[in-house]
């Protein structure tokens, strides 16, 4: 098995799947313990159902770079989430299952009715759930990926007194001069970008499962902000190279098999949190 893997090593699209999804699930974890702690973990559900739709157009229009919609498609969503769970009658939740119900809709109508492919229903399955696309990054896919992740990482490492503060108390945050609006919407913005990035990794249907599971996974065993916070970053990263090349050794769907990989984390460390509470 480790003659497989060095010999996999070799190949550029085996690196490049490593660094970008170490890279993603790294940043999904950081922000996934943000929005599980704030209860609005579910807006990775909706805005991954965004990104199928910004996906489908950006594929029947046949640009060479998705991410020229996808990316701002998502980001703007996001935003329009935020405002309208805090100030219309629409609550977060209902807004989140609005949006995510019709863009998953039109997107699939979009591929099904202007789609010059001969197989539609392989490609839906292929971006709901991730299959091997992951595997056919290119050096200019992973550098952008690179870029977005250090600036993901080093807006959470600078900011993250404040973070912890409006992830809590938005009220006493707020009362202490923090511009608690800036920073959720910051948040959500980043977030969405993460997301957008992950679809190449598992697909729009499994992205919220990189950002809850590494979270629910490390509260479980920790108790300090900070240790569910590092827990989750590394739980991620180990899940998630796990799965690559589990998937890459067994032919697995890549996507799913970092599903799994974080789902036995998850029941792992529930066993464990159990024992150390005994």
């Amino acid at each position: 098995m480790f003659k497989t893997l060095a010999s996999y090593f070799s190949y550029d699209f085996v690196r490049y799947a490593l660094i970008v999804g170490v890279l993603i699930s790294l940043c999904a974890a950081l922000f996934g313990v943000i929005l599980v702690l704030k209860r609005f973990s579910f807006i990775g559900d909706g805005l991954s159902h965004v990104a199928f739709g910004a996906l489908a157009v950006a594929s029947v229009t046949g640009l060479t770079n998705n991410m020229l919609i996808i990316m701002p498609t998502t980001v703007i969503a996001a935003i329009l989430l935020l405002k309208t769970g805090q100030h219309t009658k629409i609550k977060g939740d209902a807004a989140i299952a609005m949006i995510s119900v019709s863009a998953l809709a039109l997107g699939y109508l979009i591929l099904n009715v202007f789609s010059s492919s001969a197989n539609v229903a392989g490609d839906v399955c292929s971006t709901l759930f991730g299959s091997f696309a992951i595997l056919t990054l290119s050096a200019t896919d992973t550098i952008l990926c690179l870029g977005v992740s250090i600036a993901v990482i080093v807006f959470f490492v600078l900011f993250y007194n404040k973070i912890f503060l409006v992830t809590f108390d938005e009220d006493f945050a707020e009362a202490t001069g923090v511009k608690t609006p800036l920073y959720n919407l910051l948040i959500a913005i980043f977030t969405a970008i993460i997301i957008a990035l992950a679809m190449n990794l598992v697909g729009s249907l499994l992205i919220s499962a990189l950002i809850i599971f590494p979270a629910l996974s490390a509260m479980r065993v920790c108790k300090s902000f900070k240790g569910v916070i590092i827990t989750s970053g590394l739980l991620s990263v180990i899940a998630t190279t796990v799965g690559i090349l589990a998937a890459i050794l067994l032919s697995t769907p890549v996507g799913a098999t970092i599903v799994a990989t974080d789902l036995l984390a998850f029941l792992l460390f529930f066993i464990v949190g159990k024992i150390i509470k005994a």
